[in-house]
């Protein structure tokens, strides 16, 4: 009962926002690759919206992912894990991963690490840095508030814009604000509530090698 309560609300909620966009649900179909009848179903309560949906919804209806998570009635833990948890936690995502058939990567902590050194370069260039600068806030606003690295993430980001540190630290901080940026995460964010762990691992790392002395 409560399942179908989540999917009337979410049904009533897509209605809203496709009215503020002046959108049919033919035309979302046509922007998301969603099947017009997949979308009807959905809107109309008798289909529940998966992962893959919701982060296409929340695309072309300019709204945060985690908002229209909680609408459809996921489990969303608004103040996520904690660092101590994150490092502990790499066992159970994986569990989840293979388990969800939605990703093939192995996940590691070492996938993040390399996908960090890879970003430090780029981070350096102008190109990088335009990336950071622009794509940030918009990012950010996208998911909201959730999990504790958000924080981190937004003292980081200050540290960049203001040019603080020396250039090991900027490329340091740099591919961590990369790596939240990009979509192309080791895992994805629609795979939720585990989707922004790599991200807040990658910033924990990030925030560890900027420690050491």
């Amino acid at each position: 009962m409560a399942e179908e309560k989540s999917d009337e609300k979410l049904g009533l909620y897509l209605k809203k926002l496709l009215k503020e966009h002046s959108l049919s649900m033919r035309k979302l179909s046509e922007l998301t690759d969603i099947d017009t009848a997949t979308i009807s179903r959905i809107i109309n309560g008798k289909r529940k919206a998966n992962p893959g949906h919701l982060q296409k919804f929340a695309k072309h209806l300019n709204v945060s992912i985690s908002e229209l998570f909680v609408v459809a009635g996921y489990s969303v833990e608004q103040e996520g894990l904690q660092q101590s948890d994150i490092l502990k936690s790499i066992e159970s995502i994986q569990n989840i991963l293979e388990s969800s058939n939605l990703i093939d990567n192995h996940f590691s902590i070492v996938s993040v690490e390399h996908q960090l050194a890879n970003y430090e370069q780029y981070a350096q260039t102008e190109e990088g840095k335009g990336n950071i600068l622009n794509s940030f806030g918009e990012k950010l606003k996208k998911i909201g508030s959730i999990g504790p690295f958000i924080n981190q993430l937004k003292d980081l980001y200050e540290k960049f814009r203001l040019n603080r540190g020396t250039s090991r630290e900027l490329a340091i901080i740099g591919s961590a604000l990369i790596y939240f940026i990009v979509s192309v995460d080791v895992i994805p964010d629609y795979i939720f509530p585990i989707g922004y762990i790599d991200d807040a691992i990658a910033i924990q790392i990030a925030t560890n090698l900027l420690t050491v002395k």
